[in-house]
């Protein structure tokens, strides 16, 4: 590792919580904290194999790592979960990579989550309201929850965050993780951050903090979870917009200001959507990093640059199907549930690059469109 990075590493150790009786306390082996990964796609698979090299290190937590597995059927006709629990690898969504002795494949949601009071959630965004329906009931009332997961569900009464959905759902807390976190370079141990964000119980956000943190995993708390959501969900959006100028070929120039006015549209969203959002949070790793590596080599990013190719003559789910393995795009959904809060709120003349965005994406417009859109610049938040 660099000097620069070690330093930072170093820096941020001394920064962790210690917080001695509450440590001590977490120390008892009859209060050690149980935990379940409800996920196990690309990144739920990274999350479980750095939780799971924390919890044999740390005496607060129990050794095994429950991961709730989707079952599938591979082409080899055995089952995913029997893979991953013989060769210690997600072949189909982390290939080449071992997770931790440690980490247990369930394809049962309520057997997963039995008797664990740490639940993180990293799903497909789609999927979290339905999770949460099975779960009712089953999970620890003392449990307290993270949510991995990019996106917003939009209801009748408007845009419900997931980590809202998850505490409304189960009668929890639920705290957040975002970053600059492109799960297949965290798997290999290359140097990344990520922002958790929590409400109000600071202790718990050190618990979270402390589950995720390794060397090469930098991870900080900030008192600011819509914030923190709400950056790691609307940069899907812009990285659409970076991947529409990437399959143009336009060039690094439009590409930087695509993603700045990206950030100036995030930032407003967020502030009209819940004015407690604070603005050192596009200033974390959750905001202006993630913005930038998602626009430089994410899912959605890469997805939106072929569509361009294309002419916009192939769709999104079609590409999709083709491109990513069975991996789901966020980026194309969240546009759409953004279009739908602007459209309601008669937003869209605010916000002309995620309404944009999705009309290309719906094919009302061309991909050529994403520069075109600048004649009708909105005015500053």
């Amino acid at each position: 590792m660099a000097p620069a990075l070690e330093a930072q590493v170093q820096q941020e150790e001394q920064s962790l919580p210690h917080n001695n009786n509450f440590y001590n306390t977490l120390n008892d082996a009859t209060h050690r904290s149980k935990v379940t990964v409800i996920g196990s796609g690309n990144w739920g698979s990274v999350a479980s194999k750095l939780i799971a090299s924390n919890t044999l290190r740390l005496p607060s937590f129990h050794d095994e790592v429950r991961m709730w597995v989707y079952e599938e059927t591979l082409p080899s006709g055995e089952k995913l979960t029997d893979v991953i629990n013989r060769t210690n690898e997600n072949v189909k969504y982390l290939p080449g990579i071992k997770l931790g002795q440690n980490v247990v494949a369930d394809p049962d949601l309520e057997n997963a989550v039995r008797d664990s009071n740490m639940l993180v959630f990293v799903t497909p965004h789609q999927f979290v309201e339905g999770i949460c329906k099975r779960l009712v009931g089953k999970i620890r009332e003392d449990a307290e929850a993270i949510s991995l997961v990019k996106g917003m569900e939009v209801k009748m009464e408007g845009p419900c965050m997931i980590s809202t959905l998850i505490s409304q759902q189960l009668g929890i807390n639920c705290s957040v993780l975002m970053g600059a976190n492109i799960a297949n370079e965290i798997a290999v141990e290359k140097f990344s951050e990520a922002t958790v964000g929590y409400r109000n119980n600071k202790e718990v956000a050190e618990r979270w903090v402390q589950l995720f943190y390794t060397p090469y995993f930098i991870v900080t708390a900030a008192q600011d979870v819509e914030g923190v959501e709400l950056c790691g969900t609307l940069k899907n959006v812009v990285a659409i917009a970076a991947g529409f100028v990437d399959g143009l070929e336009m060039g690094n120039n439009t590409k930087a200001a695509i993603m700045r006015l990206g950030l100036r549209e995030m930032k407003a969203f967020s502030k009209l959507l819940f004015p407690s959002v604070k603005d050192s949070t596009f200033f974390e790793s959750c905001g202006v990093a993630d913005l930038i590596t998602t626009c430089l080599g994410g899912r959605n990013r890469k997805v939106a640059e072929a569509y361009a190719r294309n002419g916009g003559k192939r769709s999104f789910d079609e590409l999709e199907a083709e491109m990513l393995q069975g991996q789901k795009l966020q980026g194309v959904s969240t546009a759409s549930e953004v279009y739908e809060v602007l459209s309601h709120r008669g937003w869209l003349e605010l916000f002309p690059l995620f309404s944009t965005v999705h009309e290309i994406c719906s094919g009302l417009l061309p991909p050529s469109a994403i520069v075109e859109y600048s004649e009708k610049l909105p005015r500053s938040f």
